[in-house]
């Protein structure tokens, strides 16, 4: 098998809408958040599972930047760092969830409750050191990357747009989560996994077609003059 650019772009054009499955196939039926959840099987498979999302988001965000590094320009950039950042930032807070939170639901039940409140977007009652920082720095770089992000794939205009206004507003509306409590948070993660998914398709569709050969000119046709003497 030949590993090509093109083999390379498709590929991350297939990560990128598989990210966006698995972000939106995570949030159904997602159980409530809390100590008891932390235990069960369940909660450690859809956490590897948002891991397994994070990685292949990032890995599709690359291939997305780099077909159009050059129309995207700084604002590209940024929302590529940005973007790619809350996405690292997110695989570390799903690997704690899935693996050392449930170590801690016994001995330290407080600490797992005050962990997965501030996840939820509310207020621990204890000190949860840098996981505190952490979910902080996931929640800025993946709102600001995906917006400035989003706007820049819509500005470049070589992938689907729609798809690129959607991440943008999908990632923006997360702001409203605290002030809609009458409203499933699950339900602002759609919009960034439908828009993964339309991006991904369209950039595994970008790679797949052809590029048109060109057409011998009339001139370029006719026998040279020179040669026929």
């Amino acid at each position: 098998m030949t590993i090509t650019p093109t083999t390379l772009t498709r590929a991350a054009g297939v990560a990128a809408a598989v990210a966006g499955l698995l972000f939106i196939g995570v949030q159904i039926n997602h159980p409530h958040m809390d100590v008891t959840s932390v235990t069960t099987t369940e909660w450690t498979v859809r956490n590897t599972l948002k891991m397994l999302m994070a990685a292949l988001a990032l890995t599709g965000i690359t291939g997305m930047y780099l077909r159009q590094v050059k129309q995207t320009g700084v604002l590209g950039l940024l929302g590529y760092v940005l973007f790619g950042a809350g996405y690292l930032v997110m695989l570390g807070i799903a690997f704690v969830a899935a693996y050392v939170l449930p170590s801690l639901a016994d001995s330290s039940p407080a600490y797992v409750n005050d962990v997965l409140a501030v996840a939820a977007g509310a207020h621990a009652t204890g000190d949860i050191g840098l996981m505190q920082t952490a979910i902080q720095v996931s929640g800025i770089t993946y709102l600001a990357g995906g917006l400035i992000f989003g706007i820049a794939l819509f500005r470049a205009n070589i992938l689907a747009r729609w798809a690129a206004a959607l991440l943008a507003g999908g990632t923006l509306a997360t702001i409203a989560i605290p002030l809609l409590p009458q409203i499933n948070e699950r339900l602002f993660a759609l919009p960034t996994g439908v828009a993964l998914v339309g991006l991904g398709y369209s950039l595994w569709r970008e790679q797949r077609t052809p590029a048109a050969r060109p057409m011998p000119s009339p001139v370029s046709s006719q026998p040279d003059p020179a040669g026929a003497k």
